[in-house]
């Protein structure tokens, strides 16, 4: 075996292993132990991050923060790879910030010089358009985290009404339209509830004993939220202009129905205390919707346009100094 492909398992070896001695890879790789020395020298030289355990049970082991062994990518490979990180770029906050871009500046750097000059004459002809938004989510890796260990989160959670400490138990983090969002069981309201990350000011350890929510995943999003709080019968026609406009905006995507002259509908239940959003969503919508239940958002739909016709026909009072 060349020195080459050694080096090569061999990285792949201790990635897998954690915990080793040069007796077993001198062993595994029929090599004498010199020269398993020489090659942990030169992995760790290349910046495989081993650390060596002195005494009668000692050895070798990886440090937490392990590399990957080498991928070998194609060209197009290689470009769809940088432009799915770049994707990222438009968000404000990611859960590894840091990480994102050192990832995508060490893949750009090591390609090819033919690759890089592929993806430079790409970048302005590529884009991933992801509304631009203000608000920052500090505390995604924090979510992501304790969603993975299953743990208890104690946050500080402002909603535009109040202000308050929560626990969570997140399932998961997801973007949409710009803004990140959490999945949790709460506590308090002892039902799985979605929070805004940007209207999270701290999420510490709380300690709560968990629940085993190990089978519950974002791929059942739309059933459990379906399952928050006091349910209300919603449906809506859609024109076709109307029904492109939901497909735009993905929130009540998942009550859309389409017919096959490519006019809908929306359907479903949706909680009551979101009557006020889905009224200044329909509002957007104009005559492109007519929503026929429930008679409560109907109403605020009324109440939302006498407060604009007020708005709009005001006499504008303009005073100059």
């Amino acid at each position: 075996m060349s020195k080459s492909k050694r080096l090569m398992e061999l990285i792949v070896a201790v990635n897998r292993k954690r915990r080793f001695t040069v007796r077993e890879l001198s062993a595994e790789f029929g090599v004498s132990m010199r020269t398993i020395l020489r090659d942990l020298q030169e992995l760790s030289e290349l910046g495989v991050p081993l650390y060596s355990e002195v005494g009668p049970h000692g050895g070798y082991r990886i440090l937490q923060e392990r590399l990957l062994p080498p991928i070998a990518f194609t060209d197009r490979e290689a470009a769809a790879i940088f432009f799915a990180v770049q994707a990222l770029r438009h968000y404000s906050s990611l859960p590894f910030e840091t990480e994102t871009s050192a990832a995508l500046n060490k893949f750009y750097t090591y390609m090819p010089e033919d690759v890089r000059d592929r993806i430079d004459q790409m970048r302005d002809r590529v884009d991933f358009i992801t509304p631009v938004r203000q608000a920052q989510s500090p505390h995604l890796s924090v979510l992501l985290d304790a969603a993975i260990r299953q743990v208890v989160l104690l946050v500080d959670y402002a909603t535009k009404q109040r202000r308050g400490k929560r626990e969570i138990q997140p399932i998961g983090i997801y973007a949409q339209a710009g803004l990140w969002y959490c999945l949790a069981y709460c506590f308090h309201r002892k039902s799985f509830r979605v929070f805004r990350c940007d209207r999270i000011d701290s999420a510490v350890p709380s300690h709560t004993q968990p629940l085993d929510l190990q089978q519950i995943h974002l791929g059942r999003k739309e059933e459990l939220i379906r399952l928050e709080g006091d349910r209300i019968y919603l449906y809506a026609e859609l024109s076709k202009e109307g029904v492109e406009a939901c497909e735009a905006n993905p929130c009540p995507v998942a009550l859309l129905r389409i017919r096959n002259d490519g006019t809908g509908w929306l359907e479903g239940n949706v909680t009551r205390n979101d009557i006020p959003y889905f009224a200044s969503y329909f509002v957007g919508l104009g005559k492109d919707a007519n929503v026929a239940q429930p008679k409560e958002l109907r109403a605020a739909i009324r109440q939302r346009l006498s407060e604009m016709m007020v708005q709009y026909t005001e006499e504008m009072i303009v005073t100059q100094e």
